[in-house]
């Protein structure tokens, strides 16, 4: 066991450090460790061409924004926050569209595949057959 690295570590001394994380993770102030502490959303800001939203795809929106920041938040700039609230106030109209297109139980889908043109199927290959083998002749 001479031949390892001197960087790695043993099972026991990544034990040890696991341990004094937790230790020191639990003795934490609660304030850092609580969803408070996710950066706080941007106001909202409506740029002049936003489509204009019923209060129910308004409060979609801000559910969707909210649910993004809070797992991401941490990890995205100010213009990529101001992005992905464009993006979601974009998407909204056309989900309020496609949910107001009523559908039946008994329906089927709305899309099948129907290839542009027919192909031929090519015939299985066969197998090649091995050459009989032949003895010389004795003469």
């Amino acid at each position: 066991m001479g031949n390892k690295s001197d960087s790695a570590i043993s099972r026991r001394e990544f034990a040890r450090r696991a341990a004094f994380v937790s230790a020191a993770a639990s003795l934490a102030p609660s304030k850092f460790l609580g969803p408070e502490s996710i950066a706080a959303p941007l106001p909202a800001q409506q740029p002049a061409n936003a489509p204009k939203l019923s209060p129910e795809g308004q409060a979609e929106v801000e559910s969707r924004i909210q649910a993004i920041f809070a797992q991401y938040g941490n990890r995205l700039s100010d213009p990529q926050k101001a992005d992905i609230r464009r993006l979601a106030t974009e998407a909204q109209p056309p989900l309020d569209r496609l949910r107001a297109f009523a559908t039946d139980n008994g329906d089927g889908p709305g899309l099948y595949l129907k290839p542009l043109m027919e192909r031929e199927r090519k015939a299985s290959p066969k197998p090649a057959r091995p050459n009989p083998v032949t003895t010389p002749k004795n003469s």
